[in-house]
């Protein structure tokens, strides 16, 4: 296995880990940068953004990503395609294993590995994700104003973005898999009271129709296996999001969902010299504007706790 000692690494290469990268760079402290197995994270699966500062006619995920990394690269940052496959947090410097291959031993560790959105493993929502299908309702809504979209899920976060759609929709079919909901008691008032929301209790997602973009979506109802089409031009999913944090759980304090605990106000967690951003540690916003605003506290940590470092050395 090789070796490599550096000062500061940065695992994951989305909003939080391409800023992270800029501030560090910026600060001299020659970020090394591994992307991970979703180089740009989720917003390369993203068609138009539109409520990301300053880009005044929106810009395509993909491109907007590929401009945070050639800002990253142009202050120094060493970016690499690679997987960190696991870590060693027991003693300092800090040891991760990249691709099981190469063994790197780094001052500051900043964490941007992200979240990842669950599907209902459909081939014809995977087919039209970008094109209709999306996992984020606050983020693609704006897109499908005036018209009929529907939304799976029974949580808060699908209640939540139901509530949301329904301000900009005409009509919210909401598909609940049970006769019930687990979104809290006042989310489900909220939905329940919304005159242009739809409940289908006990269905399920059948398939995702259209060719080049949603145009209906069929669902079955369990118990009489009743099935329908749904006239809708958006169809979203709100099952919940996995952080991708596995690799971390020895070692660093988490929520019950995998969500990286960071001390208030910071993005410190319980292993100095360990910091965590974006939607590894975010399950409340999930935004590309607050991921790489986190992105940022964790470069400005970390250089705080490297000049701490060095200072208590001389």
């Amino acid at each position: 296995m090789t070796k490599e000692e550096v000062k500061v690494l940065i695992i994951g290469s989305g909003p939080a880990g391409y800023t992270a990268a800029i501030y560090a760079a910026r600060a001299g402290l020659k970020p090394v940068l591994y992307t991970g197995g979703q180089p740009g994270g989720q917003l390369t699966i993203t068609t138009d953004v539109e409520n990301y500062p300053g880009y005044p006619e929106g810009i395509m995920g993909p491109q907007m990503m590929t401009d945070f990394q050639k800002q990253a690269e142009r202050f120094g940052t060493d970016i690499r395609y690679g997987l960190a496959t696991s870590v060693d947090f027991s003693s300092y410097p800090h040891k991760v294993i990249v691709d099981e291959t190469h063994e790197i031993t780094a001052e500051a560790v900043i964490v941007s590995t992200g979240a990842s959105a669950k599907w209902l493993n459909l081939p014809s929502e995977q087919r039209l994700n970008g094109h209709g299908v999306s996992a984020c309702a606050v983020c693609d809504g704006f897109f499908f104003r005036g018209q009929d979209v529907a939304i799976v899920g029974a949580g808060d976060t699908a209640a939540e973005e139901a509530s949301y759609l329904s301000k900009i929709c005409s009509k919210v079919y909401m598909i609940v898999r049970r006769d019930e909901m687990r979104a809290s008691v006042i989310m489900q008032q909220r939905v329940k009271n919304a005159k242009n929301i739809e409940i289908l209790w006990n269905t399920e997602t059948e398939e995702v129709l259209g060719d080049k973009e949603v145009n209906a979506v069929r669902v079955v109802n369990t118990q009489t296996g009743e099935k329908r089409e749904l006239k809708v031009g958006g169809f979203f999913v709100a099952i919940g999001h996995k952080p991708n944090t596995d690799i971390f759980k020895e070692w660093l304090d988490m929520d019950e969902n995998g969500y990286i605990k960071t001390i208030p106000g910071s993005s410190k967690t319980n292993i100095e010299g360990v910091f965590a951003t974006g939607d590894a540690q975010d399950h409340i916003y999930r935004q590309a504007v607050t991921a790489a605003g986190s992105g940022c506290m964790g470069a400005l940590d970390a250089e705080r706790f490297l000049a701490e470092k060095e200072l208590a050395v001389s």
